[in-house]
């Protein structure tokens, strides 16, 4: 029988036990056919960036050992960020409520309930086969809500940009109009004082004029069949523009009313910021002043948790703390923007120090802005909006 085409994912088997890994790669061996094994801690690091998993599954016999290795492999590995992967523990009985907890926060993916006796065996490849359908969701990538939100706000401009264009374009019908209008009754007025100079005989000392009155007659003719045609000519030639204008308008009636519905609903959308606070007092502060003003929130702990709803979810900006256990916030921002589908987020550090050469640190890792905790409220609010505009400018 053929494998099923998601086998050509690669899996990597971590353990210190060579002999569970081999246990756990026969058991995917039936549907899967890139099954690796890494069991040496000296290339743990190695065996990820060699192998690029997309499924990586912690087969330690105790969570402890899981975590360690995972967060040794943040610490360590500059490409782990890079490729898009899934993780899966297998645990005991006494570690499913935690791990459930972790899975919740978007430490890891997945659990199986496998140690000291798998029940359920087809339960293993049954999660391997959730996890690649989750990488082939539409999260690898795409667009956010927000920013097509931030477009689409941008149409509304349409609707008063066309009004101020077409309130121009009728100024300056209107002011053609009223040229042409000018310039007929100006050469009206200079041809009827040439006819007056003519009767009244100022003209006589430039030449001899045998025959005045079929001079004035001459000038009237030229400017009833020869001026006035080529007058009136012009002045309907501006007519058809105007109605042209006015057809326009209505033509473009729907759309502008497609775009300014595209807009409400836009307005709809909040853009989404992740807090990286190991601080829960701080962490909720924020969340409260960004939610009053219409913001989504995302809250991580640390960064590693950070980095792995990173893997699911791009937010619209970062506030990021900088001094946290595990990965700290210079580091986490430093390698967002080493990942290409992460370097167009605005960072903002956090920081209790406020000193010269922190500040230029951050801007160095990457980061927009900083502010200094004990944050004032207006001061979050004005540098995340600023930096959600930048944002919104720069992806035009």
């Amino acid at each position: 029988m053929n494998k099923p085409a998601q086998t050509a994912v690669t899996i990597l088997i971590a353990s210190d036990n060579p002999t569970d890994a081999a246990l756990v790669k026969k058991l995917l061996g039936p549907e899967f056919n890139q099954v690796f094994i890494s069991s040496d801690p000296d290339k743990t690091v190695e065996d990820f960036e060699q192998r690029n998993p997309n499924i990586l599954i912690l087969a330690f016999n105790t969570l402890e050992k899981s975590e360690r290795y995972y967060l040794g492999l943040y610490r360590l590995s500059r490409k782990i960020h890079l490729q898009a992967h899934r993780t899966v523990i297998l645990c005991e009985k006494d570690d499913v409520k935690r791990v459930y907890q972790l899975c919740i926060k978007e430490y890891f993916d997945d659990y199986v309930l496998f140690w000291p006796m798998t029940h359920d065996a087809s339960r293993l490849p049954m999660a391997v086969h959730h996890a690649i359908r989750n990488l082939a969701g539409p999260e690898d990538g795409g667009p956010t809500a927000a920013q097509f939100a931030v477009q689409a706000r941008r149409l509304a401009a349409l609707e008063t940009l066309l009004d101020q264009q077409m309130a121009r374009g009728g100024q300056r019908i209107d002011i053609a109009s009223r040229a042409m209008e000018q310039a007929e009754i100006d050469i009206d007025a200079a041809l009827d004082g040439f006819s007056k100079k003519i009767a009244k005989g100022e003209l006589t000392d430039s030449g001899e004029l045998k025959n005045s009155d079929r001079l004035e007659r001459e000038i009237s003719r030229i400017r009833r069949e020869e001026i006035a045609p080529h007058f009136r000519t012009a002045a309907e030639s501006v007519q058809p523009i105007r109605q042209w204008a006015n057809e326009f308008k209505q033509e473009c009636a729907p759309h502008v009313e497609s775009a300014r519905s595209l807009s409400a609903m836009a307005n709809s959308v909040r853009s989404t910021v992740l807090v990286v606070d190991d601080d829960d007092f701080q962490r909720k502060a924020i969340g409260k002043v960004l939610e009053a003003d219409n913001y989504r929130v995302v809250f991580a702990t640390n960064g590693l948790e950070a980095l792995g709803i990173l893997r699911r979810m791009k937010p619209d900006l970062i506030l990021m703390d900088i001094v946290m256990p595990d990965v700290d916030g210079m580091e986490v921002t430093r390698r967002l923007k080493e990942t290409p589908q992460f370097t167009d987020i605005p960072v903002i550090m956090l920081s209790g120090k406020s000193e010269g050469n922190i500040v230029k640190d951050c801007l160095k890792v990457g980061a927009t802005d900083f502010i200094v905790k004990p944050f004032d409220r207006d001061t979050l609010l004005l540098k995340v909006a600023r930096s959600l505009r930048a944002k919104a400018f720069t992806n035009a």
